[in-house]
This record gives structure tokens, sequence and C-alpha cells, in this order.
């Protein structure tokens, strides 16, 4: 087996302790109330996790070391060439990681096509660790031809790869996760990294809010792509998409076939008012971010 492979043979063993940590303290201290049962609701997540990691041990990850051997053997992309030292590689290639699956994120919201099957994930009612890989498995699917482009042109060593996805998991969970963590620590700590607060408000029902901060792991990717949005209260986010809200949507198999249906206003409630914000209500609050 290859060293590097052996080097992360306990990564499922860490993702799963740090899903089941921070199940257990956002049940304790959650930043937010549920809106609905949690066991249904959590067996529906999970049953989309599950087939959308299938498909990713199945065809992402295999694409995505398999144009990484392609690119090292051929020293092919922007790595290699530079000729720098392995550890100035190793960190550019992270950053490249990053960078460029922040606007990967933002071209699944912008594009309608892309948007039905990313929208799977953010008509969760509630907000919560069971949401992190809550997604579709075709936007699973379609993403190894991102991660075969991303990897190739920068010339991503398996290493820099599978570090990446470690963190890039361990991350998610983390800010998607329900854990009202104390709010000068977060303030502070969201200088540099993506937390729930944060995260929070790309799933807020307001249209606006849902598309901003999209940042994974660090949450200068908003800032320097002007999408960066702090100045929403916790207690004024409602977690969902207005016109998917109703119980029969989050059904296992309503969620499966939701990109292939003719989709509702997104941003209209069942009313068919619309969803926005006043932003003097946000400017009023004493409840900001930095």
């Amino acid at each position: 087996m290859p060293q590097y492979l052996i080097s992360i043979s306990w990564a499922p063993e860490l993702l799963v302790v740090l899903f089941l940590l921070l199940g257990v303290v956002e049940y304790l201290h959650p930043l937010r109330r549920h809106k609905r049962a949690r066991p249904r609701r959590w067996l529906v997540n999970l049953a989309l996790t599950g087939l959308s990691f299938g498909v990713g041990v199945a065809l992402v990850r295999p694409a995505a070391l398999a144009a990484s051997a392609w690119a090292q053997s051929q020293g092919f992309g922007m790595l290699p060439w530079s000729g720098l030292p392995f550890w100035v590689q190793f960190l550019l290639g992270f950053l490249w990681m990053d960078a460029t699956f922040y606007y990967w994120h933002r071209a699944n919201h912008i594009y309608p096509l892309l948007w039905r099957f990313h929208n799977v994930h953010h008509v969760d009612p509630d907000l919560d660790v069971t949401t992190s890989f809550r997604f579709h498995f075709g936007e699973t699917a379609y993403s190894s031809i991102f991660r075969i482009v991303q990897v190739s042109l920068a010339g991503i060593t398996p290493v820099i790869y599978l570090t990446y996805e470690i963190v890039f998991n361990l991350a998610t969970m983390f800010h998607h996760s329900n854990v009202a963590l104390p709010l000068i620590f977060e303030r502070r700590l969201n200088k540099i990294m993506v937390t729930p607060r944060m995260h929070g408000i790309h799933h807020s029902a307001v249209g606006r809010e849902t598309n901003s901060n999209y940042s994974v792991i660090f949450s200068w990717w908003d800032r320097l792509g002007r999408s960066l949005r702090l100045n929403v209260p916790q207690e004024q986010v409602v977690i969902g998409v207005p016109g998917y809200l109703l119980p029969r949507d989050n059904g296992l198999r309503s969620l499966i076939f939701l990109p292939f249906h003719h989709q509702r206003p997104y941003w209209r409630w069942p009313s068919g008012k619309a969803s926005v914000r006043h932003e003097e209500t946000q400017a009023a609050s004493n409840y900001l971010m930095p």
C-alpha cells in the first residue's frame, strides 16, 4: 500500500469521532432551535449522506487520484513547473484546493442547472452536523469533473489532495454544526476559519444571504470575493429554502427526484410573499458579527 494511503488510514475514525462529538455538543448547547423532529430528519440526512459518500468513494476520489497520478507522471501543472521546495508546494497546493472550491461552490449557486442539485442540500429546514454531507448523489458525481480539472491544473500530489480532503470534511462538519460557540471566541476564529454562525447565514431562507459565505475552510475567500455577509443575527436566521419548506419536500424520495421536477420559486413563501430582510433591522442589532 502506498505510504500516503497508510498515512490517512485513521481518517474515517477521526471523522466519526468529530461527528459524534459535535452531535452531543450541539444537543447540549444549540445555536438555533430545531423546527422539525430530529429522528426522521436525521434518517433522511444520513441516507443522502450514504448515497453521496458512496459515489464519492467510487468515483470522485479515484478520478482525482488518477488525475494527480497523471500530472505527476507528466510533470504537468503549476506546482511541478514552479520548482519550489516540497513544503511550499504543499502549502500553495492546499490553498489552491480551498480557493478553487470556493468558486466551484459559488458556481453551484449561480448556474440554474447546478443549483437544481445543490438545492437538495439547502432545503433542509434545520441545520446541524447531519446536514454536512446531505448532498444529492448527482451533484457528487458531476463534481468529479471539477476535481479532475482542479487537481490537474495545479499538479496536486496525492498527499496534498488526501490531506485537503480530510481537513475539508472536518471543516464541513464543524461549520454546519448547530454549536453555540462563545460569540467573542467565534468572532476571532472567523477571521481565519468558517464558523457555524457564518455558515448559518449561508443556509438562510433569504436569497441574498444564501448567495454569500461560500468558503469551506478559510473565510478569506469570501472577503476577497466580496461575498462575505456577517451582519445577520442568528435569532433572525430562518434555515431552508422558502419554496421547499413543506414536510413532504424533505422526504427521501422527494429529495432524490427534486432536481428533475419543475422548480418552484425558490425565494417565495407558500403564501407568495418574497423572502427579504430589511437592512435597517440588521444595522440596529447588537448581535452583529465582526
